[in-house]
């Protein structure tokens, strides 16, 4: 044990002397007078605890702060430091000493407690100061601290098992011969290989390998392009004839799909797995370049996996927890994961009720390099995974040169996330042999890297030797792996100009749908009186000694059910709540997410009584019947736009039965989403034949509240459609843009995304005025059987043969023109609206256009400013198909959406009407 000597030297030279101070000093003001052999006693006990704080401090020092010495870094580059905190000499411990301290209970990495001190900074710096090293000091919870330090500690005392190492490097060397074939075959094409971190597919199979081992049923993977192809085949049993085709220019869509195909390193798939008789599904998801934008999506989808096994907040049954059977695993780049805003956003909600899945297991693929820009230019961090410590998760830094331990911080990464159900972080550091691509010559900009690069052997090449001196496998034997494998690439890439792409969508869950036809709009949506009745009453029932608030239970509760008896004045969120609950009546499942969903922005929907003693909540519509299979999840968000958004998306990619909904406060707050929609939500299909039943909700109206509270920038929606200018694919588009004017059309637009045989995502312009108005009501007999979505209104309280004009228009301002043409007395003017905007609804145009033979004047009318709006979509649109021209009614151009300004708003308003009826 440490000397008295030892112990007085460091109570003098470290400020915990002070603590052995204050205790002295306050036993006697205490009066505390020991007997000589107690005090000898008590003295010898007090030294043992003063040496055991020693060594806690030392132990706990290399936790904190080990991992700013460790050798992280396969390129030697990266500076490290020598902590001050990790000195023995801070600590009064001298390692020229003989004497030993005492580890049991403090230290897991030794079975021997009684070492030298140098023998224990020795242990320290292996297992904290080498290869591999942690951060996970900062963890909220003891429990999740001491967890970590015994794992991570003595995870060096198990090795790797011999068969396992030899797999590891048969592995690499097939990752390694991949990337070589491509260079050979398509020297020209880019396909992002792993070279310079291959290890990383240890850290792939060695989560599906434990996962499978633990049970789990499904693993969703979020991937960029790095590695990608080669984690395709070589682990997940994808043709590489697919991957040939794309190469030299071919299609990888089937015969007689619709869709323009995406590029070769967005490829994905869905395979099952055998680990040691175990079977695992796994789903790598489709990837835009978009940095960063799936992860949220293949959370979403896992979580919505997770919905149909029944786990966690979807069981009913005691015990289980969110990722049971389900797992998401999250690949990243470097430079990405730190600078990219929607990581943050998705970390904000990952413990977030009906948004949490139980943790991912994250792999950052730390390249050190940002396609050319430095890590010290990258970002303002020490390491690319800081913002990982937000929510106070471990991360392990782990030097890619060293497979083995590579495959140890997965096992541990997985086990952590299985025990604490929380996000953890591997940091893989390893280097880009080729730069940003095979195409790239780094050495403009990092010439000191690269020198280093090309210098090197590659860390397949030397994993395969140490396997063959230590006598696990013959070079021969891994030299014919890589010759069976070059053989079956060769053979792929000489069948590539007969193969014929196979379907590889709408299986599974998905069977029995199918791709649009060109007749999307018209579907039979309505539902019998007395089920819509039932299900209206059922949205507002409670527990009879449930207390809501007295203005719901006024204006809310009591209007609905005397509305619903009468059949009439159906309001919007009447509507909306009829359109939900029938789908679930109907084994559906609805999911509606956005900031305060619950009671919605307006405090229109309520969908949820919140109990005003207790603040416990009720959501009524998941309770009308005993044995009711669907149910609505009322998904209060964070507040963010674009993780929140690509969640919705993932949840609509899993399963058909499910309609996800997403609704923005104000309409162009979709702005800091758009990402997901251009990369995701529009060009799913086309670019994947993914389908999904995506519903944004955008409050839309230019009512004088300002340039971001007023218009959802349908302009950008309707630019963003394949609808033709001239209407010859009919109304088959890639997604739908709707603004409807009565509830019974929102009721009706709900209701088709889940009966058609097939998915489409859809734009509702939302209406924010339109909520309360007592002229935008509808009645029970317009949602009834026989009754559906109309594209265009047309105008029944004129007489046809009178009418000398026609304004067509969309949305909430219809009501406005209606109050102003009976204010003018104008009789000789229809108004149509346009329900649908994409598809187009031609014929139905045409149709009412038909009943007005004298009408010699054509108007389109909007509130929104002229460079804004449905104008630039629909003015060519009636030209060329419908086959008249249209005079422009509306605001002039601006570069807001809306002034701020009240007078020149009302201003505004006048001038508009002027046009119209002039």
């Amino acid at each position: 044990m440490l000397s008295s000597t030892h112990i007085l030297t460091w109570k003098n030279t470290s400020r915990f002397g002070l603590y052995y101070l204050l205790f002295h000093s306050r036993t006697v003001e205490h009066g505390f007078k020991p007997t000589k052999a107690a005090a000898s006693a008590s003295t010898e006990d007090f030294s043992n605890q003063i040496a055991n704080c020693i060594v806690v401090r030392l132990v706990e020092a290399y936790r904190r702060y080990g991992h700013l010495k460790a050798l992280i870094d396969p390129l030697g580059l990266a500076r490290t430091s020598e902590p001050i905190e990790l000195s023995p000499a801070r600590y009064g411990l001298s390692t020229n000493e003989s004497s030993t301290v005492n580890t049991q209970g403090i230290f897991s990495g030794s079975d021997d407690h009684q070492i030298s001190v140098k023998e224990l900074v020795n242990k320290l710096e292996h297992i904290y100061c080498g290869p591999i090293s942690a951060e996970f000091e900062h963890l909220e919870t003891e429990e999740e601290r001491s967890w970590f330090a015994r794992e991570f500690e003595s995870r060096h005392t198990v090795s790797l098992q011999d068969d396992r190492k030899v797999a590891l490097a048969k592995l690499m060397l097939r990752c390694q011969a991949f990337d070589n074939f491509l260079i050979n075959k398509f020297p020209t094409v880019s396909h992002y290989g792993a070279e310079g971190g291959e290890s990383m597919m240890g850290v792939l199979d060695e989560v599906f390998r434990v996962c499978a081992g633990d049970g789990v049923s499904d693993i969703m993977v979020g991937m960029p392009h790095r590695g990608r192809l080669n984690f395709l085949t070589c682990l997940l049993d994808f043709p590489p004839i697919i991957m040939f085709q794309k190469m030299q220019g071919k299609t990888e869509l089937p015969p007689g799909a619709k869709g323009g195909g995406d590029v070769l390193s967005h490829l994905f798939t869905s395979v099952d797995l055998n680990y040691s008789g175990k079977q695992i599904h796994v789903s790598l998801i489709a990837n835009p370049s978009h940095l960063e934008a799936c992860n949220p999506v293949v959370v979403g989808k896992t979580r919505a996996k997770q919905l149909f096994l029944k786990e966690g907040d979807y069981s009913s049954e005691s015990g289980t927890r969110p990722g049971d059977k389900a797992v998401c695993l999250q690949v990243h780049g470097d430079a990405a994961f730190a600078a990219q805003g929607v990581i943050a956003e998705m970390l904000c909600f990952a413990e977030v009720p009906h948004f949490r899945i139980g943790g991912s297991i994250h792999l950052i693929v730390n390249n050190q390099l940002g396609f050319t820009t430095e890590s010290h230019y990258g970002r303002s961090s020490r390491y690319c995974s800081d913002v990982a410590k937000m929510n106070s998760y471990p991360v392990i830094h782990v030097n890619a040169d060293y497979p083995e331990e590579v495959v140890k911080a997965s096992t541990l990464a997985v086990k952590y996330q299985r025990k604490f159900r929380k996000d953890v972080f591997i940091d893989l550091v390893c280097f880009r042999k080729w730069g940003h691509n095979e195409l790239d010559d780094p050495s403009f900009t990092q010439p000191l890297m690269y020198r280093v690069i090309k210098s090197r052997r590659s860390i397949s090449d030397i994993y395969a030797d140490n396997i063959v001196s230590d006598g696990l496998c013959s070079k021969s034997n891994l030299d014919q792996v890589v010759q069976d494998w070059s053989t079956t690439l060769s053979n792929d890439l000489q069948k590539v100009d007969t193969y014929v792409p196979q379907a590889r969508h709408l299986h599974k869950q998905w069977s029995g749908l199918v791709q649009a036809s060109d007749h999307i709009t018209r579907w039979d949506t309505g539902v019998p009186v007395d089920v819509l009745k039932f299900v209206g009453a059922k949205s507002v029932e409670k527990p009879e000694d449930w207390k809501v608030h007295p203005t719901i239970e006024k204006t809310h509760i009591e209007r609905r059910q005397h509305r619903l008896t009468q059949g009439t004045d159906i309001d919007w969120s009447t509507a909306e709540a009829l359109a939900m609950g029938s789908l679930l009546y109907q084994g559906f499942h609805v999911r509606i997410s956005g900031q305060d969903v619950g009671r919605a922005t307006f405090s229109h929907r309520h969908a949820m009584f919140v109990h005003q003693e207790n603040n416990e909540f009720v959501i009524p519509l998941n309770h009308m019947t005993e044995n009711q299979t669907g149910f609505i999840e009322i998904a209060n968000s964070v507040l963010s736009e674009e993780a929140v958004l690509g969640f919705e998306y993932g949840v609509s990619m899993e399963n058909p039965k499910i309609l996800p909904i997403w609704e923005a406060q104000f309409g162009d707050f979709f702005n800091g989403a758009q990402s997901m929609i251009d990369t995701y939500i529009t060009s799913g299909e086309c670019k994947w034949l993914l389908q999904s039943a995506l519903v944004m909700l955008l409050p839309h109206g230019i009512d004088g509240e300002g340039p971001e509270h007023s218009s959802c920038r349908m302009e950008r929606f309707l630019q963003l459609t394949d609808s033709k200018e001239d209407g010859v694919d009919g109304d088959d588009v890639n997604y739908q843009i709707a603004n409807p004017t009565t509830p019974a059309q929102y009721f009706h637009l709900l209701r088709r995304q889940m009966v058609r045989n097939f998915r489409k995502p859809l734009v509702i312009v939302a209406p924010k005025i339109l909520l309360r108005l007592p002229a935008a009501t509808s009645s029970l007999v317009d949602m009834s059987l026989g009754t559906s979505f109309h594209p265009v209104l047309g105008d029944s309280s004129v007489k046809p043969d009178v009418v000398t004009s026609i304004a067509f228009c969309s949305g909430k301002h219809y009501y406005a023109l209606v109050k102003e043409r009976e204010a003018r007395g104008r009789k000789n003017m229809a108004i149509i609206r346009l329900e649908s905007l994409c598809p187009f609804p031609v014929e139905d145009i045409r149709s009412e256009m038909k009943k007005y033979a004298n009408a010699k004047e054509f108007i389109w009318c909007q509130e929104e400013h002229r460079n804004m709006g449905p104008w630039t979509f629909v003015a060519p649109r009636f030209e060329n198909v419908v086959g008249c021209k249209l005079r422009y009614a509306g605001r002039d151009v601006l570069a807001t959406s809306a002034t701020g300004v009240g007078e020149v708003h009302q201003k505004e308003v006048k001038e508009i009407m002027d046009k119209v009826f002039k």
